[in-house]
This record gives C-alpha cells, sequence and structure tokens, in this order.
C-alpha cells in the first residue's frame, strides 16, 4: 500500500512538473508576442522621422542636381549604359524605371527635374504624402536605369525614402504642418514607429554585414585597414600620409571601427550602451567622408542613425522650431 501512494505521488508530482513546464512555456511564448507587437505597433512621436525626411529630400536634392549635369549620359538613350544592357544585368522585370520610356532627350531632363523638384518639396514638407512617393520612384528609377552607378550612399538613400514614405515624416517641421496642422497634428502614431523601426533593424543589419565582410580581410585583422584607405590617392580628401609614422594609432583606429560595426547591432539597443554607439557613429562617418571624398554616404549613414535618438533628447534640443506641436506620449526603446 505503500508503494501504490508513492507511485501516486510520483506520478501527481511528475503531471504538475509537466503542467509548470507547459504554463512556463505558454508565459515566454506570450511575452515574446507582446513583446514583438509593443516593438512595432507602439505609437512614437514622429519628430525623428520628420528630421529623416529633411536630410533625405536634402541628400535626394542634391544627387538629382548631380544629375541634372548631363542627365543624358546618366539616363539617356545613349547613355554610358544603354538601356538594353541595363535590362540584361536587372533582369528581373519588376526593376523598372521611367527613364525606359523616355525617348528624348528633353524627357530625361524633365524626369530628372521632377525628382529633385520632389526631394526639394520633400525636404520642406510640402504635400508630403505625394511627394515622398514621386520621390521614391523618380530615386529608384535612376538606380534602376544606372545600376554600375550605385554606391554605399544610394543604397541608404534608399532605405531612408521607404521609411519616409510609409510613415508620417510631414507631421513635424514641414510647411503641411504650418498649413494644415489639424491634418497633420504631430501626434504619436503606430506609423510613425513602424517607419522608424524598420530603419533601425535595416541599420543593425547593415552594419553587421558590414563588419562581419571586414573580418575577411587580413588587413583587417592586422590593424592597418585604414592606412589603406589613408594612402589610396584616388580616394582620400585629405592627406593623412604621417599616419605613417604612428602604427599603433592606426592599430587602434582599424580595430575600433571593426569592434563598433559588429557590436551596433547588440549595443544600440540598450539605454546604457546606445549613448556609445550613436556618439561613435559621427566620427567614424564623418571620418569617411573627409578622409575619402564620401560625404554623402557619411551624412546618410548618420541620418539613418538619427532614427535612434530619442524623440525627448530631440525635442529639448528643437524646442523652439517645434513651437506648441504635441509631446512625445510614447515609449520607444
Amino acid at each position: 500500500m505503500t508503494a501504490a501512494t508513492t507511485d501516486r505521488e510520483s506520478a501527481a508530482s511528475a503531471h504538475g512538473l509537466g503542467d509548470s513546464t507547459r504554463d512556463s512555456t505558454r508565459d515566454w511564448l506570450h511575452d515574446w508576442v507582446r513583446g514583438w507587437d509593443a516593438f512595432w505597433f507602439t505609437p512614437a512621436d514622429p519628430l525623428p522621422l520628420a528630421l529623416v525626411r529633411i536630410c533625405a529630400g536634402a541628400l535626394l536634392t542634391w544627387a538629382g542636381l548631380v544629375w541634372l549635369l548631363d542627365a543624358e549620359a546618366f539616363f539617356g538613350a545613349d547613355a554610358w549604359q544603354r538601356a538594353e544592357n541595363v535590362w540584361r544585368m536587372n533582369d528581373q522585370p519588376w526593376q523598372w524605371s521611367w527613364y525606359f520610356i523616355a525617348d528624348s532627350a528633353a524627357a530625361v531632363r524633365l524626369l530628372t527635374g521632377i525628382t529633385v523638384l520632389a526631394g526639394a518639396l520633400l525636404t520642406l514638407g510640402v504635400a508630403t504624402p505625394v511627394t515622398a512617393v514621386v520621390a521614391f520612384i523618380g530615386f529608384l528609377s535612376a538606380v534602376n536605369r544606372a545600376p554600375l552607378n550605385v554606391f554605399g550612399f544610394d543604397d541608404t538613400l534608399g532605405m531612408l525614402l521607404i521609411a519616409v514614405a510609409i510613415g508620417p515624416s510631414g507631421a513635424l517641421l514641414s510647411v503641411d504642418r504650418l498649413l494644415v496642422p489639424a491634418r497633420f497634428p504631430g501626434r504619436p502614431s503606430v506609423a510613425a514607429n513602424l517607419a522608424l523601426r524598420l530603419i533601425q533593424v535595416h541599420l543593425c543589419i547593415v552594419y553587421l554585414f558590414y563588419g562581419c565582410g571586414k573580418l575577411l580581410g587580413a588587413s583587417w585583422w592586422e590593424g592597418t585597414a585604414l592606412w589603406g584607405a589613408a594612402a589610396n590617392v584616388q580616394y582620400r580628401t585629405l592627406d593623412l600620409t604621417w599616419l605613417a609614422g604612428h602604427p599603433l594609432l592606426v592599430n587602434a583606429l582599424t580595430l575600433t571601427t571593426l569592434w563598433w560595426e559588429i557590436a551596433y547591432a547588440a549595443l544600440v539597443w540598450p539605454r546604457l550602451t546606445r549613448r556609445l554607439m550613436l556618439a561613435m557613429s559621427v566620427p567614424v562617418h564623418l571620418g569617411i567622408g573627409l578622409a575619402m571624398g564620401m560625404m554623402e554616404f557619411g551624412l546618410a549613414m548618420l541620418t539613418a542613425n538619427m532614427a535612434f535618438v530619442p524623440a525627448p533628447v530631440l525635442r529639448r534640443l528643437l524646442g523652439p522650431l517645434l513651437g506648441n506641436s504635441a509631446p512625445s506620449e510614447s515609449r520607444r526603446a
């Protein structure tokens, strides 16, 4: 009888342990789903997105003006990359460009001018929901028509323009806000959070791949990669050859940059380390821009990093420009 009782108690205990395990798993899954939902769908202050819009619009305007210097060479029938060759390179029907249907030099210049105008209006925040879409279409058309001209700047700008078109980027710091405040109230919204999260997640992936890619290069392991960039006369805009006399400094700068890119995706989310990651992005990207003549790329990456700056911090800095706009009521990670 004692053995039977012991068996029943053991079975009950095992049954209880199983229920506890299942409950724990259920609670974990519920918490994970709730956290995922909060990450993407918690209303966020649109101020960081508005600043991203201003910078992205200005960068697109600048790029468009460069294209206008010789639009025919970029996108015309006799361009550096002929249309039929581009079609073969793309090899995908969705890689469409409105330049493929431009049958004259005037049409090419007109379409490029539309992109420049859309970029300028986007910067000012005029008819933002429309100009954001037109600006993205114009940018995408340029990229798909001249794919060999696409570099890191263009990739980053495209990422920013997608988020600007998705979210309420004209809700603050815009002509739309001044003229139609009822339609652009500037309140926290799910759409603003979704757009900012897209930039944040995409940026983390980009940095992680940048860092992992550098691990394949021996010069990064040796700590000499930055010297190779400084000594490259075809790219450099500043004479940094004096670094040759300071090999330990070159090693430190190279390995710190490598560590920062690899660690960014993990350390930019916690509040404790976010300031360090964002602060380091400034010298890294301004250094690339000033030393290697890629200032547009550096500014685009710094604009993307702006998506991680908490809205309350930006409101303290830009208080006079915001007037009586609605304060942030959202929680940002």
